[in-house]
C-alpha cells in the first residue's frame, strides 16, 4: 500500500510518479506527457483526462475540457472531494501503488469525478446536458450515475464495473463500494424512491439496495445481499432478502474494508468497545 502524502503533496507526488515512471517505460513517456506532466495542476490534469476519454464525434474533447474546466471554476467544492476521493483510495486500496495511478488508471475515480461535473449542471438547471454526460459517462466506464444523485466526499467505487446509482440516491462521506452495486428503485413510481446511505458504509460486490430506505451510518451490507429495508447504524445484514447478522466491529466499514462477515455473528452492542462519537 503507498504511503499518503498530505493534501497539498498529491500534485507534486503524482508529477514524480509519472516522470519516473517514464523513465522506467520509454514507450510510456509520451502518454505521461500528455496526461500529467504537462500539465500545471491536479485539476487540470483531471479535466483533460476526462476530456479525452469522454470525446465522441457528437462532442469534442476540447468542448469536454471547456466544461469541465467551468464546472471546477464555479463549484470549488469538486476539487476538495477529489483530494478527499485519491486519499480514500490510497487509505484503503491495497493494490494502489502511487498517487498517479487512480488519476490515470481507475475507471471508478473517473466515474465519480465525471459525475460530479455532471451534477454541478443539473443544478444550475442544465438538465440536457448533464443527461447526456450521464450517458457517456455510463457508455465509457460502465458506470450508471444519475447526475441528480448526491455524492459526499472521500469516495471509492473499487472496479465500479455495472454500479448503478439512482437520481434520488444520497451518499454521504468516506463511503465505499465494489462492482455490480445497485442504488436502486422497486418499480416505476416517482419521487423519492432511491436510498439514503450513511456516513462510514461498506457494500459488498453485487448487493443491491432498492427503495427509499435508509442505509445508517457505519453499516456493512455483505456481497451479494438484496436490501429492501432499513439498515440500522453500525449494522451488518447479508443475504436475500438481506437480515442483520450482527453489529460491526469497526466504527466506519468503509475505511478498513473487511468484507468478511465472521466476527460481526452475535455480536452486541456491549461488546464493542467504539467511540461513536466522532
Amino acid at each position: 500500500m503507498t504511503e499518503a502524502v498530505g493534501d497539498a503533496q498529491i500534485w507534486s507526488t503524482i508529477r514524480a510518479e509519472a516522470q519516473r515512471d517514464a523513465e522506467r517505460e520509454p514507450c510510456l513517456a509520451g502518454f505521461l506527457y500528455e496526461t500529467v506532466l504537462r500539465h500545471h495542476s491536479l485539476m487540470e490534469a483531471l479535466g483533460s483526462q476526462l476530456a479525452h476519454k469522454l470525446a465522441s464525434p457528437t462532442m469534442s474533447a476540447l468542448t469536454l475540457l471547456d466544461l469541465a474546466e467551468e464546472a471546477f471554476e464555479r463549484d470549488p467544492l469538486i476539487a476538495e472531494s477529489v483530494i478527499a476521493d485519491l486519499q480514500a483510495i490510497i487509505s484503503r486500496d491495497p493494490a494502489t501503488r502511487g498517487y498517479s495511478q487512480p488519476l490515470l488508471y481507475f475507471k471508478g475515480f473517473h466515474a465519480i469525478q465525471a459525475f460530479r461535473i455532471a451534477h454541478h449542471f443539473w443544478v444550475t438547471d442544465r438538465t440536457a446536458l448533464a443527461l447526456f454526460l450521464q450517458s457517456r459517462i455510463s457508455e465509457v466506464f460502465a458506470v450508471d450515475i444519475h447526475p441528480g444523485a448526491r455524492i459526499g466526499r472521500g469516495i471509492m467505487f473499487d472496479h465500479a464495473t455495472s454500479v448503478v446509482i439512482g437520481e434520488t440516491a444520497v451518499i454521504e462521506d468516506d463511503f465505499s463500494m465494489l462492482h455490480e452495486v445497485t442504488l436502486g428503485g422497486t418499480g416505476k413510481a416517482g419521487g423519492d424512491r432511491h436510498p439514503k446511505v450513511g456516513r462510514g458504509v461498506m457494500i459488498g460486490a453485487g448487493a443491491k439496495v432498492l427503495g427509499n430506505i435508509t442505509v445508517g451510518e457505519g453499516a456493512k451490507i455483505g456481497a451479494g445481499s438484496v436490501v429492501l429495508a432499513d439498515v440500522p447504524p453500525f449494522t451488518t445484514v447479508a443475504g436475500v432478502p438481506a437480515k442483520p447478522v450482527g453489529y460491526t466491529a469497526e466504527q466506519f466499514p468503509a475505511l478498513d474494508m473487511d468484507q468478511t462477515l465472521e466476527c460481526e455473528i452475535n455480536l452486541d452492542y456491549t461488546e464493542v468497545h467504539i467511540d461513536r462519537s466522532a
